[in-house]
């Protein structure tokens, strides 16, 4: 058999193939190239925001009920509940703008414009000042005698009279017999919209009216 002739059957072969194979030098592979950024978005134009603001809208099928320009609406009907007066000179009382000092029993009411010479409230109590026009509101809504008594002070204070006489009655005919335009003359002769005529009001003597009806005294005119 000749020297260099490999023998017929070399145990070690394999494992010295695979021992070069695993002292071979490991090749990593080459990082793949980042991906290019994305081109810039184009800023939108007047067009662009002005489609996306009306996407959606309609046309206004009725067009005779829109409210043109410069057109005021028509005023929403005022809203009235028994205690609203009442809370509105709570509210005006805790804020310091109530204008009146008021004093009420049942059957008595009073009251007067704050810094008022206290002479000319016992005056009008004792019913010293001539009565000079009075308004009779018996049979009245609350709403009817809150309307008739503004444009009476007003026009009693225009025509420069001093003292007059608001008959209310004394509810002895409405629900449960309380007299709702009493409570109601109260309440609204110290707020601003009727406070702006008056200086003072008392309930009347019996001889002219009593309980059932009130003195009011009258700011002078320009005043």
């Amino acid at each position: 058999m000749a020297a260099n002739k490999k023998p017929f059957n070399d145990p070690f072969g394999k494992l010295r193939e695979l021992r070069k194979q695993a002292s071979a030098p490991v090749v990593s592979p080459k990082p793949a190239a980042p991906a290019p950024p994305p081109p810039p978005r184009p800023e939108p134009t007047d067009a662009d925001l002005w489609a996306a603001a009306i996407e959606g809208a309609r046309p206004v099928e009725e067009r005779n009920k829109v409210v043109e320009p410069g057109r005021r609406r028509p005023p929403a009907p005022e809203f009235w509940h028994p205690d609203l007066d009442a809370l509105r000179e709570l509210e005006a009382l805790v804020s310091g703008e109530a204008p009146f000092d008021i004093s009420d029993t049942d059957e008595f009411i009073e009251g007067w414009i704050s810094g008022l010479d206290p002479a000319l409230v016992r005056k009008l109590r004792r019913g010293d000042f001539s009565v000079q026009a009075h308004l009779d509101l018996h049979g009245k809504s609350r709403a009817e005698a809150k309307g008739e008594v503004d444009a009476f002070l007003r026009r009693s204070r225009e025509q420069g009279k001093r003292c007059v006489l608001l008959v209310h009655g004394r509810g002895l005919h409405s629900r449960d017999q309380v007299p709702v335009l009493k409570d109601a003359l109260r309440s609204w002769l110290a707020t601003a919209r009727f406070g702006r005529h008056v200086l003072a009001f008392a309930t009347a003597r019996p001889q002219d009216g009593g309980a059932g009806a009130i003195y009011v005294l009258l700011r002078r005119s320009g005043r």
